[in-house]
């Protein structure tokens, strides 16, 4: 195995360890307060970590396998696209569902320090990983690392969605317009996660009808 592969390979598992306490933290932050976008959160990074688990299976099985064909690599390439790619469809529009639920029926309270400390570490090593894979695919196009690049750069996107209104609703915890920021919160990072979904399958598509031709 290179040593290109290894680095690779290192910094999938490295990511995936990473995320492992991402669902638990959220889970727990959750049931200390009442925010949708928390809730929200919280089934993205559930539905991030399945990703990157099967991201990392599938690299380690084709790194450094002579016996696999262009064929056979190319169907797993694009298994791991279309799977970044319906996680991200899935969490955008069931956090889109979320927000307007929960927009009508409650507001946000309880404590969302700690959602609020979780999204703020998230942002920082989320921001590493993505320019750790920008660099990455840079040093040798990589199908599956420009995925995760993909990835990385809707989680610190919609980081930035949750901090931003997860700081609001700490600040100003009983101004009515913590209702509407909060849902906002949710409503812009969906949008940008189905955005983001669609052209992954874009680019995977063309991607496809490239290398028929």
């Amino acid at each position: 195995m290179s040593e290109g592969i290894k680095k690779r390979q290192n910094t999938l598992l490295a990511s995936l360890l990473l995320s492992l306490w991402a669902p638990l933290a959220t889970g727990l932050a959750v049931i200390v307060s009442r925010s949708v976008t928390q809730v929200s959160d919280f089934i993205r990074r559930t539905m991030e970590l399945l990703v990157l688990l099967l991201s990392w299976l599938v690299f380690r099985y084709l790194a450094g396998r002579e016996d696999i064909t262009p064929q056979e690599k190319q169907k797993w390439e694009r298994i791991v696209n279309l799977s970044v790619a319906a996680a991200l469809a899935v969490s955008g529009a069931i956090m889109f569902v979320l927000a307007i639920l929960y927009h009508q029926n409650s507001r946000p309270g309880g404590n969302v320090v700690p959602g609020l400390i979780i999204a703020i570490l998230g942002f920082i090593v989320n921001l590493w990983f993505y320019r750790r894979y920008k660099a990455l695919g840079k040093e040798e196009p990589s199908t599956i690392m420009d995925a995760q690049r993909q990835l990385y750069l809707a989680k610190v996107l919609v980081d930035t969605c949750v901090i931003a209104a997860l700081g609001t609703v700490f600040l100003w915890p009983d101004h009515p317009i913590t209702r509407y920021v909060d849902a906002a919160g949710s409503v812009g990072g969906a949008f940008y996660l189905l955005w983001s979904s669609v052209r992954m399958l874009r680019q995977n598509g063309a991607n496809a009808l490239s290398k028929q031709e």
